[in-house]
């Protein structure tokens, strides 16, 4: 059992009443509103001491909107210390004053714009895309990469064009576990491993599996291959709750990584599920 607070770097709230998600369509589970009081009742015995809000995909151009309300939660609530916005890099050079709005706003953390969801599968290598990320380096915003793990070739081109810019992978590029895939995968999330300038999230694995049957063998190798490639000094815990629900509980996701790393230092733990969270979303 985890002896020490945790910092989950990946959590998800929604508001029914305050905006449109029209992905929710297809996930009916999904479609009600989601609160940090939610999330603690479903952690136990595990305690959520803080938290890092990542934009839910909210129809636009309610992006900012969404910041703000962040922002007015965490006024009100210690537990929210972080928030990733989302912004449309692909307006290149014409985002500046919208990145810079975003920066004012003091829980603001980094930007996330869905990679997962562009029908252009090279829209990473778009010139107006490369010009918009690599501004975020001056305001010092980090920028959450949320692919599918086909689209990681790609993504190690971006992230090398942005040298400037600290790039956080979500949910260990989404490898598809479902199908029993690990190439070109894993020599993919090596290469992109071996980049200084980027750092990765345990976090949204179980859904990338079967939702009703996976199981922790299944995703053993996974997991191992990510701590290996990126180590603890460079990983973080992510719930990615409540999306994280499709495929079990919350304690199911933070459980097996409990069990996983049990054997590892107090250090590395402590890396993993709190100390690497405060690093590197520059948390107080």
């Amino acid at each position: 059992m985890i002896a020490f607070p945790v910092i989950d770097t990946h959590v998800h709230l929604l508001d029914q009443k305050l905006f449109k998600y029209s992905w929710a369509k297809g996930a009916p589970k999904l479609a009600r509103d989601w609160t940090l009081d939610d999330l603690a009742a479903s952690a136990k015995p595990y305690t959520i001491e803080s938290t890092v809000f990542v934009e839910v995909d909210v129809d636009h151009p309610d992006y900012m909107k969404e910041a703000r309300w962040v922002q007015a939660l965490a006024d009100r609530d210690p537990r929210m210390k972080g928030c990733v916005a989302c912004l449309p890099i692909e307006k290149g050079a014409a985002l500046e004053d919208e990145i810079a709005e975003l920066a004012s706003i003091p829980v603001a953390r980094g930007v996330r714009r869905l990679i997962q969801n562009q029908p252009d599968p090279e829209f990473v290598l778009r010139a107006d895309v490369i010009d918009a990320t690599k501004r975020l380096a001056k305001y010092n915003l980090s920028f959450d990469l949320c692919i599918f793990h086909h689209q990681l070739k790609n993504t190690i081109a971006y992230v090398k064009a942005c040298p400037d810019v600290f790039f956080i992978m979500d949910h260990i590029a989404k490898p598809g576990i479902k199908a029993g895939l690990v190439e070109p995968w894993k020599t993919e999330i090596r290469e992109l491993a071996s980049l200084p300038n980027v750092v990765c999230k345990l976090s949204g694995v179980t859904t990338e599996a079967d939702h009703d049957s996976w199981t922790p063998e299944e995703l053993k190798p996974y997991v191992e291959h990510v701590i290996d490639v990126f180590g603890f000094d460079r990983l973080m815990y992510g719930g990615d709750w409540p999306v994280s629900e499709l495929a079990g509980p919350y304690t199911a996701w933070i459980g097996l990584l409990d069990k996983m790393t049990s054997s590892c230092s107090e250090t590395e733990r402590r890396k993993l599920f709190r100390d690497n969270a405060q690093k590197f979303y520059r948390l107080a």
